[in-house]
């Protein structure tokens, strides 16, 4: 059995509403994949979330992620500007995935799949949207975009998006807030 493409999941769980969402992308994963799955999530949800005064976005500590990482930054300040919307990014520290709740979610549709052989779009499209994450059906997407590593910011040019971020006091490494302009 030979492999004829990729896909790539990136999940975005929305604790509170128990709503599991899976973006598949048939690229890699970099920075720019993980904020065009978050804008893709938020025009198909923020109607969900007229209420809320800031988005908090709980993250692993992955390479493409990482707040030093200057094009995730770039990317997560122009998001929150674009949305008019204060962001709070909360990492998880390393080698703490197992409490970060969309782990649990992985599971979950792994044993759903249970040995399925995945060989197209379509038969892994169906099978994720029949998974249920505490009684709910995910919501399933894709990106249909080629991404390509190494996007990156030098320090001038890293300067105005850094002096964005509100660090949170006694845990400057694990939070910050984005207020947008």
């Amino acid at each position: 059995m030979e492999a004829n493409g990729i896909l790539i999941p990136f999940g975005i769980l929305e604790v509170k509403q128990k709503q599991f969402n899976v973006v598949y992308g048939n690229s890699i994963e970099t920075s720019d994949f993980i904020v065009d799955c978050l804008e893709h999530w938020w025009r198909y949800r923020k109607k969900h979330y007229q209420h809320i005064e800031r988005l908090q976005i709980d993250l692993d500590n992955g390479p493409e992620l990482e707040s030093c990482q200057t094009q995730f930054i770039k990317r997560i300040v122009e998001f929150s500007d674009k949305n008019k919307l204060p962001i709070e990014l909360v990492y998880y520290p390393p080698y703490h995935s197992k409490y970060n709740p969309v782990e649990h979610c992985w599971g979950v549709l792994e044993r759903h799949w249970n040995g399925t052989l995945l060989t197209d779009w379509k038969t892994v499209r169906e099978w994720t949207k029949t998974m249920w994450w505490a009684g709910i059906a995910p919501n399933v997407y894709m990106m249909d975009r080629e991404y390509h590593c190494g996007a990156k910011l030098n320090a001038k040019e890293m300067k105005p998006y850094s002096m964005r971020l509100q660090r949170t006091p006694s845990f400057e490494r694990w939070s910050m807030v984005i207020q947008h302009l």
